[in-house]
């Protein structure tokens, strides 16, 4: 939904969205995931690009991780970098505000009051009516950021650069502004924070004269009127920028970025050679239009579109851009890099979440840019001597739990990814599981992660078992049978920790009893406490992707796992403790959708016989959890995973073990959805009778064949062809009944 326009902002003159009726990116609203929970940001980037020119409100907070919400009415600035859907708030760099007066105290913050009804934002471009009467609009480039401000009359044209500006975790540590010309400035800005190590280097470039310029170095300001090359520096370095108004009420301006250099960031004012702003938009929106024709559906249904495409944008936002147009980049450890010619490298890796459906929709989305992605994670293997947990700014935040660039990694390589060393990545696959750190020779020894030895038994054990599951099958591919058999005994460490009693995964002490008291709704968010990271016993007992049915042999049967799973989506949704994650969130009974450990829960009904009740809760779930509004999403976005699981299930389908190359059937909710596939081909899954009643499959057809699986193979999806469900309003419970149709066979 774009936000509408005031009379006022129109009748001033700036342009409206660049549209067709038909294009697909009339139906992303960025504003989606603003609101609630979601954490994303609503201003202008293109795809995978380094710059997110987006507000801030300037307000801390779990909910402004993103810069902004869409509850505020304040914006303290424009910055150029922002995180999508994360729990944790940094970046925020170059802070950019446009004044019509002087600050007298330079140093102070300073915040402009704004109304929705005189904001929008469509993919590419941000626009918004500031209360001191300069409308602002944002589009970018990969490396670039492109303002347009247009002042009131009489009024004074005053951009102001902040430096020191920063909420939440980040704070600047060196910052620097260096005037160069009459319309050239450069910049950088050093901080920490989340990445404790994080280095921006900006060039500015405006489309009118500076007259004047006051710098400031966060302590003392200074006033350069004679334009000859101006220098300031210190941790919160400010300047602001003066403009002639008698002749110029609009002012255009790039800001370039490199974590490189100066020097590299000048050289990135190429990507807008001229003053265009509508031709920069323009080419904004083609990216993105590009990327959502990509998976295309057909629906009558403009709610479920607006939905789709928004989540499908989303899935396009990170990883981010970290190397100069040339591979160039400088790492977290000051090391100056390059990738090899003609790649680059990319950072922003929320790997807990990603590797679950993100990743994988990634081998059918980005044929070209996963290689780069994928290459990325060796990078920082080689740099670091271990795969990345949770990469932002090529530093080891070391946040969550899992060494999941192990799937991501195995996924591509079972699926013969081209340009990646299977060799080399399975070496660094290897040094992640025999790390000494993060609890690993504790798990090794003792077949299980020992609550005793560090917080997380549960949600450690279970992860690690199923990326070491991962390993042998790498292992298995590239015929090391000592180390696949090592693997799969590893993989099945998940067993250590089933306590028949309760029937829930329970931690258990080095001495092998389980810990007490146990109450399996009971939450505590400090991990070194813990024994369920970011939920309980409910939502992490049913971690066991790659074995689901061995998971149900512990519960006696696959009768005993559907039971269970009964439970689950019955159960009080409530959480017991005092320090409860906010992290779980969504509840379906004990099923909880804000957050990633529950996304797999539903499609394990496949897995034992009872397809019927995965179609029937996965309606349930997408039509209770995603809205077209600003709370459209249950929990944090999560750098793509909660749009990927949508993506996944509105067109029918989810990776259910993500390294199997097998996507489970859910209950496709679209008429039709077309893939353009990396192999020049469409895969189109077709639904015959579908609507909100008919949630139930009773027959599938594979390019005219019955098709009995209740499953397609990733090999399969890319030979092309038609894949068509038809639906009914009562579950088929005869449907996907047969053991020999069901997925994770092997």
């Amino acid at each position: 939904m774009l936000m509408r326009l005031s009379t006022f902002a129109v009748l001033i003159g700036f342009s409206l969205p660049i549209q067709a009726q038909d294009s697909l990116i009339s139906y992303v609203d960025p504003f989606i995931g603003t609101g609630g929970h979601g954490h994303t940001f609503p201003g202008a980037t293109v795809p995978f690009g380094m710059v997110q020119l987006s507000p801030d409100n300037g307000r801390g907070g779990w909910d402004w991780c993103s810069g902004y919400h869409y509850s505020d009415s304040l914006i303290a600035g424009f910055s150029h970098m922002h995180l999508s859907g994360t729990g944790i708030g940094d970046w925020l760099d170059i802070s950019v505000l446009p004044l019509t007066a002087p600050l007298d105290d330079t140093t102070q913050r300073i915040t402009m009051r704004f109304s929705h009804d005189d904001e929008q934002a469509s993919p590419g471009y941000y626009q918004v009516m500031l209360n001191n009467g300069v409308n602002a609009e944002l589009t970018a480039t990969e490396r670039c950021g492109y303002h347009r401000y247009t002042y009131p009359d009489g009024s004074t044209p005053i951009i102001r650069f902040d430096l020191a500006f920063h909420v939440n975790w980040d704070s600047p540590t060196e910052t620097h502004i260096s005037i160069l010309n009459d319309s050239t400035l450069v910049g950088y800005r050093y901080s920490t924070g989340w990445a404790k190590v994080q280095k921006v280097y900006f060039a500015a470039r405006t489309s009118k004269p500076i007259v004047r310029s006051i710098l400031n170095d966060g302590q003392s300001a200074s006033d350069m009127s004679d334009m000859v090359e101006t220098y300031d520096k210190g941790k919160g370095a400010s300047v602001q920028l003066f403009f002639d108004g008698n002749t110029h009420q609009t002012i255009e301006m790039k800001v370039a970025l490199s974590m490189t250099s100066y020097d590299k960031a000048i050289g990135a004012l190429r990507e807008i050679p001229t003053w265009d702003f509508n031709g920069i938009r323009k080419a904004a929106e083609n990216k993105w239009e590009s990327e959502l024709q990509k998976i295309k559906i057909n629906t009558q249904d403009d709610r479920l579109k607006r939905i789709f495409y928004t989540a499908l944008y989303h899935t396009a936002v990170a990883p981010t851009l970290y190397s100069d147009a040339d591979g160039t980049y400088q790492n977290a450890n000051g090391a100056i890099k390059i990738m090899p010619e003609g790649t680059n490298r990319y950072t922003l890796f929320s790997l807990w979440d990603t590797f679950r459906a993100l990743n994988p929709l990634f081998t059918l989305t980005q044929p070209q840019r996963y290689t780069d992605i994928l290459n990325s994670l060796l990078a920082f293997h080689d740099e670091n001597g271990l795969l990345p947990v949770w990469d932002l700014s090529t530093w080891e935040t070391n946040t969550m739990t899992g060494y999941h660039a192990i799937p991501v990694l195995a996924d591509a390589i079972l699926k013969d990814w081209p340009g990646l060393d299977a060799e080399r990545a399975y070496e660094a696959m290897l040094n992640s599981a025999y790390q000494d750190i993060r609890g690993v020779p504790d798990y090794i020894e003792y077949g299980y992660l020992p609550q005793d030895k560090a917080g997380g038994s549960v949600t450690v054990t279970l992860e690690y078992a199923f990326d070491d599951w991962c390993i042998a099958q790498v292992a298995k591919k590239l015929n090391k049978t000592a180390d696949y058999a090592t693997f799969m005994n590893r993989a099945k460490s998940y067993a250590h920790l089933f306590d028949s009693q309760t029937g829930f995964m329970r931690a258990k002490t080095s001495d092998g009893k389980f810990v007490e008291p146990f109450d399996p709704f009971w939450s505590e968010h400090d991990f070194d406490k813990s024994q369920y990271i970011e939920g309980n016993a409910w939502q992490h007992s049913f971690f066991v992707p790659h074995d689901v049915r061995g998971l149900a042999q512990l519960y006696g049967g696959n009768d005993g796992l559907n039971s269970k799973l009964d439970e689950l989506f019955a159960a009080p949704s409530e959480m017991h403790g005092e320090n409860i994650s906010p992290d779980a969130s969504g509840f379906i009974g004990q099923y909880a959708h804000g957050n990633e450990p529950s996304h797999h829960i539903a499609y394990m009904y496949s897995y034992i016989g009872e397809a019927w009740k995965t179609q029937e809760r996965l309606h349930e779930i997408v039509d209770s959890m995603y809205h077209d509004r600003p709370d459209g999403y249950a929990g944090n976005e999560d750098v793509g995973q909660m749009s990927a699981w949508a993506v996944w299930s509105i067109a029918g389908l989810y990776p259910v073990n993500p390294a199997s190359g097998e996507y489970v059937f859910g209950s496709p909710m679209a008429d039709e959805v077309v893939f353009a596939l990396p192999t020049n081909k469409t895969f189109t899954i077709r639904t015959l009778g579908s609507g909100t009643k008919n949630k139930y499959i009773q027959s599938v057809t594979l390019n005219g064949v019955p098709y009995e699986n209740t499953y397609i193979r990733h090999e399969d999806l890319l030979n092309g062809g038609e894949l068509v469900f038809k639906m009914g309003a009562k579950p088929n419970k005869r449907y996907g009944r047969k053991p020999e149709s069901w997925p994770g066979k092997e």
